[in-house]
């Protein structure tokens, strides 16, 4: 029953459409009053052979007539009571949207994409339920079940009732017992179907590496075994689940033989008529339904018990990203001052950065290079504030990035990541996506000046290519270069390149790179490079190693001071003269 209590808040505000339907159901269960009432007549009736072919008629008219008032209202109450919770549905799954889209880089490392999809659907349908069918059961239950019982009482015999529903306390005792008991079960049946969920994302997504490595048997075998686990949670809900009809029908059977026992003698004495009798059964057989939706109720609200906590859970994981009270609304011109003393990404963590320093003026270029695992895509985490700095403070235009709102910082900085990700839609809409309102000349714009306008249109249908599910029918090279326009065509003050030339060839990369410095748009640019080619001409360029600057300074400065820079440099230099003469 908490569950009611905690979605209070939608109930208070959807309260007229349930209030409405409560009051339909109402009339609904008085109207289901008056034919067992005109049957037992009818019986009566010819039983001491009084019975008229017009009252027959009338009966029987009478009996249709609230017929079709009941379809109508029926009709009527779901579509206020379960159309209101579709509403709750909607709420709940825009509220986990808008949270996924708040939420930092590090709620994603913790939570699976199985998990959240999970989440998003199985356990939204089953708080849904809770809002349909749990206030439809007991709502029901109580109305219909409560009028019936005070009928029987009032209008035939309130002794032959109360020995007639002696064993309902029974029921109720047992079916709150088997709800405690699916509560825990049910929540690890989710759990247990995200597993999955995640499993099966995974392999879809990881096919092409299944199959490189002839791993297809061993990702069956691991589905399989996922799946029985999945198999055998649902069993145990199951099992549970399969209690509650068994004992209503006993209930009902033993409700039913303590009418005909015990009936049949009130008959006998004279206590009550055939037809009254008559009337009894068939309001005994109207309890039915509230029985049952007692344990409907029960096995229903559990549920969505268990799938609300879950969700509640999701929803109160709070971002690691604060925005300060009264915090800046400016536009970022680009200039960058970081004063990173140390980071780590636990209070008990060794230090990932330490004593990063640098000042890069507005319209600046900065390179980034360093060995896998130097902390070059974490810099760049900590420029964005993606994560926060754990000691020092980074500046933008003389302010610390804590004192800007975080609209400010997004809207500043364009990010072409390692993993460059592209919806299944056309070439345009993904160039488009974050300027959808961007005309055709200004697409291709930035097609031209990420070097893959040519590309697109060597496609049949051009701009007008949809490009398959993560931009599957593209190349690596075309997927980074849409990516570099797509973050171009956002139009960023700070330009972040995380690797984004890797897939191109060198002179793809150098036609790139001087079409960004001859752009007319001042504006910052950030890089991280394998190739050192890429940042051999940035105005300032940091080597990174173990988390610090071991080097710094321009490319001709860096050749001076030797060292790791210069060695790599030369190696690929050579590397890159040795492939073009075999090439030749």
């Amino acid at each position: 029953m908490r569950v009611f209590v905690d979605l209070n808040w939608f109930f208070k505000k959807h309260w007229r459409a349930y209030a409405s339907g409560i009051a339909v159901l109402a009339v609904v269960s008085f109207l289901s009053l008056i034919p067992p009432r005109v049957i037992g007549e009818v019986v009566d009736g010819i039983a001491d052979a009084s019975l008229t072919p017009s009252a027959l008629v009338n009966a029987v008219g009478l009996i249709l007539g609230i017929a079709v008032v009941l379809y109508i209202l029926r009709f009527l109450w779901r579509l206020l009571i379960f159309g209101t919770s579709l509403k709750l549905a909607r709420q709940i799954r825009f509220d986990l949207y808008r949270h996924f889209t708040n939420m930092p880089a590090s709620f994603y490392h913790k939570r699976t994409t199985g998990d959240l999809m999970a989440v998003s659907t199985n356990d939204v349908r089953a708080v849904q339920a809770t809002a349909g069918e749990g206030v439809l059961t007991i709502v029901d239950a109580c109305l219909l079940g409560g009028m019936v019982v005070v009928t029987m009482a009032v209008s035939i015999s309130w002794q032959l009732t109360f020995i007639t529903l002696l064993p309902l306390p029974f029921m109720a005792l047992l079916t709150s017992y088997y709800g405690k008991l699916l509560h825990r079960r049910f929540a690890g049946a989710q759990a247990a179907f995200s597993v999955l969920n995640n499993t099966v994302q995974e392999s879809i997504g990881g096919m092409k590496v299944t199959k490189a490595f002839g791993r297809e048997q061993e990702e069956v075998s691991r589905f399989a075994k996922t799946s029985a686990h999945v198999v055998e949670k649902n069993m145990a809900v199951a099992r549970v689940d399969a209690l509650f009809d068994p004992t209503i029908t006993i209930v009902i059977g033993s409700c039913y033989l303590l009418a005909v026992a015990v009936g049949s003698l009130f008959v006998a004495d004279g206590a009550m008529t055939i037809g009254q009798l008559t009337s009894f059964f068939v309001y005994l057989g109207l309890l039915i339904w509230p029985m049952l939706a007692i344990g409907m109720f029960f096995n229903v609200v559990e549920r969505g018990h268990a799938s609300y906590d879950r969700i509640r859970a999701v929803l109160n994981e709070k971002s690691d990203i604060v925005e300060r009270e009264q915090a800046l609304d400016l536009d970022i011109q680009g200039e960058l001052d970081v004063r990173i003393d140390a980071f780590r990404y636990s209070p008990d963590g060794a230090n990932v950065l330490e004593n990063v320093h640098f000042h890069l003026p507005t319209g600046g270029t900065l390179g980034i290079v360093g060995r896998t695992g130097s902390g070059k895509t974490t810099l760049l985490s900590l420029l964005q504030r993606t994560i926060d700095v754990t000691e020092g403070d980074i500046l933008l235009d003389g302010h610390s990035v804590r004192a800007y709102q975080l609209s400010c910082i997004k809207d500043a900085f364009g990010l072409v990541p390692q993993e460059h990700f592209l919806f299944s839609a056309t070439i345009a809409e993904n160039v488009a996506f974050a300027k959808p309102e961007a005309s055709m000349a200004e697409i291709v714009a930035m097609c031209k000046l990420a070097q893959v306008h040519e590309d697109i249109l060597r496609f049949p249908a051009g701009y007008d290519t949809i490009v398959g599910e993560r931009g599957v029918t593209l190349s690596g090279g075309q997927k980074q270069r849409i990516s570099i326009a797509r973050t171009l065509l956002s139009d960023p003050t700070l330009l972040v390149l995380d690797d984004a030339l890797s897939a191109v060839d060198a002179k793809t990369e150098e036609a790139i790179l001087q079409a960004l410095q001859t752009e007319k748009r001042e504006r910052t640019i950030i890089m991280t490079a394998h190739r050192l080619s890429a940042i051999s001409h940035a105005s300032l360029i940091l080597v990174l190693a173990d988390g610090k600057v071991s080097q710094s300074g321009t490319h001709a400065e860096l050749m001076q001071q030797g060292g790791w820079y210069k060695e790599m440099y030369e190696r690929q230099q050579l590397e890159s003269a040795v492939e073009q003469g075999g090439n030749e």
